[in-house]
């Protein structure tokens, strides 16, 4: 090779690594650019679907209060086995676009949580639980039957827990989601048998009921009193619909890709904060993620092809990287769409810039390809 084609190989050496810096950065954030197919398969030998991750189910329309409209009761049955003793996920929801998160039934470990929230508002207006609930490898029925005074909670038919003065009645209602969180991946592992809603407050008789009748059955015995406005017996083994027994009501859909109702676009950075070690596991990787572009381009843009005011272009550009990765992440429902990657990410931008400041560093990157240029 001459000297003068050497050069020039020389000479874009800079530019490919910042491409190279770039490209990874994007394909770190954006893969696997759409959602995995859907984990739900029918058990095949018996009633029921297995949620194995990234797995969801949604109604194909959505529900009005379950009581016709009053909103003082509501009932919610499901029988369901799950697949890992130390699950922390969402197993159900119920979701309008004003209150994503409406109402929610959670497997932590071995806890059964149900939980409700403000319109517009992400701190939970109502938690109650029961413990011992869920055991792997062991089916449970559960039963929350909630009237004008009190929530009521009924494994395999036995009363579980009471909780005076809570009512749920008024956040049975929206589209219903299952398998997961209707706002980010949060999938949870099992397999479910069965589901019922009802616009009435199931009496401990009732829930015994049908507990027998359904585990025995296969489905439940119904009385008008119930006001039954949903029953889900997964009997159809195939397909991607799961049909409602009410003759006049809402189906479930079993899409074939992995999606969310409701996925968060730029959640605010006070609303994703979580007291756990993950959180800040997170937030140091996307801080030294982004640092390689901040050190090489500034580099580039300080040396090779000085500009005005290198360090600040620098910084907006990670800025606007991370906005880019951010908003496309909105679309991708195994991604979070947050405020707080914007941040850190453009915070690694800056401490890169300011590693270029350190002798070491600017020494280290002349060996590699500055050498021939300074």
């Amino acid at each position: 090779m001459s000297g003068k084609s050497w050069d020039r190989f020389t000479s874009r050496i800079p530019a490919s690594v910042c491409l190279l810096v770039l490209c990874g950065i994007l394909l770190a954030g954006l893969l696997p650019f759409r959602g995995p197919r859907n984990g739900v398969s029918w058990l095949g030998n018996q009633n029921g679907v297995r949620l194995s991750g990234h797995s969801t189910l949604w109604s194909d329309g959505s529900f009005p209060v379950l009581d016709q409209g009053r909103g003082d009761s509501c009932s919610i049955e499901i029988w369901l086995q799950p697949g890992l003793p130390r699950d922390s996920s969402i197993i159900f929801s119920f979701s309008t676009p004003e209150n994503p998160l409406e109402l929610t039934l959670h497997q932590y470990r071995s806890l059964l949580i149900v939980e409700t929230r403000v319109p517009g508002g992400w701190h939970a207006a109502s938690i109650i639980g029961a413990d011992g609930v869920f055991h792997q490898g062991t089916p449970a029925f559960v039963t929350i039957s909630s009237g004008p005074q009190q929530t009521v909670m009924y494994v395999d038919g036995a009363l579980a827990r009471t909780f005076p003065g809570s009512r749920i009645g008024p956040d049975c209602r929206g589209r219903l989601v299952l398998g997961t969180s209707p706002t980010m991946d949060d999938s949870w592992r099992g397999q479910v048998r069965g589901l019922g809603l009802y616009g009435a407050e199931l009496t401990a008789d009732e829930a015994r009921q049908h507990y027998e009748s359904w585990t025995t059955s296969g489905s439940p015995a119904l009385s008008d009193r119930e006001h039954a406005v949903g029953l889900y017996l997964f009997n159809e083994r195939s397909g991607d619909i799961v049909h409602n027994s009410i003759a006049t009501g809402i189906n479930l859909e079993i899409p074939a890709r992995y999606r969310l109702v409701h996925q968060m676009f730029l959640q605010p950075f006070w609303h994703e904060y979580k007291p756990k070690g993950s959180y800040w596991k997170d937030i140091l990787i996307n801080i030294v993620g982004f640092m390689p572009l901040g050190f090489f381009f500034f580099a580039y843009w300080s040396t090779v092809r000085p500009i005005r005011r290198a360090a600040l272009v620098t910084t907006l550009l990670g800025f606007a990287v991370s906005l880019t990765i951010e908003v496309l992440q909105s679309q991708i429902p195994t991604r979070d769409s947050g405020t707080t990657d914007l941040i850190t990410n453009t915070l690694g931008t800056f401490l890169g810039v300011g590693l270029y400041g350190w002798s070491l560093a600017r020494a280290l990157l002349a060996k590699i390809y500055f050498a021939r240029l300074s």
